[in-house]
């Protein structure tokens, strides 16, 4: 049984920094995707950035410049370094992860990031 469980979020200024960390467990082997969709209250969810097994990244073009992922592979744990914030940025903030690319999403349970102007 796979799980993946978000740390760091929290409370920052504009122009903050936040970094997020999601743990995975359970799966047995490395996933072939993992990354971050942010929710904010009333909006559809986000896709925000990902990572493939191959370290390919990808980010949305609003935390282009800004946010960086980086995965360990060995531990399974992948981290979202957020800079710049902006109050746009405020959101839950989701892990997922994806045993192949055409698999299904597993997700954490979230960790809310807020952004005071």
């Amino acid at each position: 049984q796979v799980q993946l469980v978000e740390s760091g979020g929290g409370l920052v200024q504009t122009g903050g920094s936040l970094r997020l960390s999601c743990a995975a467990s359970g799966s047995g082997s490395s996933f072939a995707v993992m990354g971050w969709y942010r929710q904010a209250p009333g909006n559809q969810r986000e896709w925000v950035a990902k990572i493939t097994r191959d370290s390919t990244i990808t980010y949305a073009d609003s935390v282009k410049g800004r946010f960086t992922l980086s995965r360990d592979n060995a531990k399974n744990t992948l981290d979202l370094q957020m800079n710049s914030l902006k109050p746009d940025d405020t959101a839950v903030y989701y892990c997922y992860a994806k045993m192949s690319p055409f698999s299904r999403n597993y997700w954490g349970q979230g960790t809310q990031v807020t952004v005071s102007s």
